[in-house]
C-alpha cells in the first residue's frame, strides 16, 4: 500500500477564464497532519471543493486510495473514505448533539451507541450528549462538526478553520485531539492560526495565486523568504479563502 493517501496532478481550475488554481501537484501521506495555509484569495477553498467532489477540476487528477477520483462526486468520495467538517456534517441546530452524531455514525452501521459516546467524548462534548446543537456556543459546535466526521471513522478528515470561535483553552483541548487522531487517521488542516498550524502540523503547503508557492516542514516554511513575503510577513489574519 503507497504511503500517500491523496494526490494532486497538475489540478487546475477556471472559472469563465479566471485562473483560481493552476497546475497543483499536491501529495497527501497516511498518518500526518498536513495543513494548507495561504493568504485571502489564494485559492484554498477551490483547492479543497475539488478535492471533496464539490468543484469538477477544469484539468488534472485527483487520486485517493489509489483510485482515480476525478470525476466522483461529493458523496462517493465520502463513502470512499473521506470527511470534510463542513460538506458532511452540517450540524442540525434543532437536534440533539447525540442525535447528529448518530446520523452520521449510521452510515457505517456496527454499535451506533458506542461511536457516538466515543466521538463526543474525544471531542470534549461527552457531557453534552442531549443538549440541543443550536444552544451550543460557535466554537462548541465546530468541535461537534469534527465528532461527526470522526463518527464515520474516515480514512481522511478534512478540517476547515477548526479552531475559528475556539477560547485559547478549548485549542489546546482542540491540539491534543489532533494529536490523538494522527494516529488512526490522516487530517488535512486548513487554517489561519499559524500557531496552531506551526504546532500541529508535518507539513505544510502554502497556496498563493492559486499555485503552490511552497511544501515543506514547518520549519522549513517559517524560514522561507516567499513564504515570509506573501504571507507570514503580512501580520494579517486569513479568515477568508
Amino acid at each position: 500500500m503507497s504511503d500517500v493517501i491523496l494526490s494532486t496532478k497538475g489540478l487546475s481550475k477556471s472559472f469563465d477564464g479566471l485562473r483560481a488554481n493552476h497546475d497543483i501537484n499536491f501529495a497527501l501521506h497516511r498518518h500526518e497532519v498536513h495543513a494548507l495555509i495561504g493568504p485571502n484569495g489564494a485559492g484554498k477553498t477551490t483547492f479543497v471543493s475539488m478535492l471533496i467532489g464539490r468543484l469538477r477540476p477544469t484539468s488534472g487528477v485527483i487520486t485517493f486510495e489509489g483510485r482515480d477520483v476525478t470525476r466522483l462526486g461529493a458523496q462517493a468520495r465520502v463513502q470512499a473514505g473521506m470527511a470534510y467538517t463542513f460538506q458532511i456534517t452540517s450540524v442540525f441546530a434543532k437536534l440533539s448533539c447525540h442525535e447528529n452524531v448518530a446520523l452520521a455514525a449510521r452510515r457505517l452501521g456496527g454499535d451506533v451507541e458506542a461511536e457516538v459516546a466515543s466521538a463526543l467524548s474525544r471531542v470534549g462534548l461527552g457531557a453534552r450528549a442531549g443538549e440541543i446543537a443550536g444552544d451550543l456556543s460557535y466554537g462548541h459546535q465546530r468541535l461537534l462538526e469534527i465528532a461527526m466526521g470522526l463518527a464515520q471513522r474516515p480514512a481522511l478528515l478534512i478540517l476547515d478553520e477548526p479552531t475559528q470561535g475556539l477560547a485559547e483553552s478549548e485549542i489546546a483541548g482542540f491540539k491534543a485531539l489532533i494529536r490523538g487522531l494522527a494516529t488512526e487517521t490522516t487530517i488535512l488542516l486548513i487554517e489561519h492560526n499559524m500557531s496552531v498550524v506551526m504546532e500541529l502540523a508535518d507539513r505544510i503547503t502554502v497556496l498563493n495565486f492559486g499555485e503552490v508557492l511552497a511544501q515543506g516542514t514547518p520549519q522549513e516554511i517559517h524560514q522561507s523568504a516567499e513564504v515570509q513575503s506573501a504571507y507570514l510577513g503580512t501580520g494579517g489574519d486569513d479568515a477568508e479563502h
